[in-house]
């Protein structure tokens, strides 16, 4: 691995609103006092007039940008995950998603790749909370390139997006004309025995997979799921169809995420198994990031792990 570049997903975010900002000045960027972390800094360095730090307050930044957004700007706050999603959970619901004003919520830090920082930052929730509020898309990009796309289509959505960032450089596996639109999933790896839906870091882990599990002559199809809300329905019914069984695979809880938003849809479409990777209903700890992902079981042979037993299943 030491010749495959690594970049964060929240340098992406950081970049791509550089670009965004030369290309439209009705951007505004807001942050809650770590714009070096989230990476905010660099559009405050390019456009300091149109930066504002509101301070360790996200209720009321998210309150000032909603404020913003109904005067026609489009507002892009940010936090860590579990300060943008947890202290600000109500203005997001009401001040940004009921009137359903071009606020994106950019948060980084989300999931147990948060590391030392431990339980008390690691966002393991962050994606099941905006994907219960009405009308808000959200979105968790899995490398560099995928985040700068993810960040420019929010810009031109209609409406309240969530973006999820992390801290941890992972692997870049897509190039700079990576296809990204809200609302679709992407096959990357074809396959007939099973399907591997992952979103975020796990997308690499589960193209990992792949290949262990193709050695073993499990012919494995894997979808990037990069919008966990409006959820393709199309592309994990066709795989459920045409394999008879699904794992999913996240850096988030196994309840209300990624893994709920595809059972959901086999559910009310074609019943077959659905096996989820993600943590399970447990809060994270602190260490090093790499050694956390494979505690909780984010690893691509606890991903062969379940699909093994995924296929047990679907041979019942």
């Amino acid at each position: 691995m030491a010749d495959v570049l690594k970049k964060a997903t929240r340098e992406g975010y950081g970049d791509a609103l550089v670009e965004l900002g030369k290309e439209h000045d009705d951007i505004i960027v807001m942050d809650a006092d770590l714009a070096g972390a989230t990476r905010t800094g660099t559009f405050k360095k390019a456009f300091p007039d149109r930066f504002f730090n509101a301070g360790i307050a996200e209720a009321n930044m998210t309150g000032v940008a909603a404020g913003l957004a109904s005067c026609g700007k489009t507002v892009f706050i940010s936090s860590f995950a579990m300060f943008a999603t947890g202290r600000a959970y109500e203005q997001i619901r009401n001040s940004v998603g009921y009137p359903r004003l071009n606020v994106k919520v950019a948060a980084s830090h989300g999931g147990i790749s948060v590391g030392e920082d431990g339980a008390t930052h690691q966002c393991i929730e962050d994606l099941g909370l905006m994907r219960g509020i009405p009308g808000m898309a959200v979105l968790n990009p899995a490398d560099y390139y995928e985040a700068k796309k993810a960040v420019k289509a929010a810009y031109e959505w209609d409406g309240p997006v969530y973006l999820r960032f992390g801290r941890l450089a992972v692997p870049v596996v897509f190039d700079e004309d990576c296809p990204f639109e809200i609302g679709k999933g992407v096959e990357l790896k074809p396959g007939t025995d099973v399907t591997v839906i992952a979103t975020g870091l796990m997308v690499k882990e589960a193209l990992d997979a792949y290949e262990m599990l193709k050695a073993e002559g499990i012919s494995a199809r894997i979808i990037n799921m990069a919008t966990i809300k409006p959820i393709d329905r199309d592309i994990i019914e066709k795989a459920a169809r045409e394999t008879g069984v699904i794992v999913t695979a996240e850096e988030h809880s196994i309840l209300n995420g990624l893994g709920s938003a595809v059972a959901e849809v086999v559910a009310e479409t074609v019943p077959v198994p659905v096996v989820r990777v993600g943590v399970n209903d447990t809060f994270g700890k602190s260490g090093p990031a790499a050694d956390l992902l494979k505690e909780f079981g984010l690893s691509a042979e606890n991903i062969v792990k379940n699909v093994k037993l995924a296929l047990e299943k679907k041979a019942k």
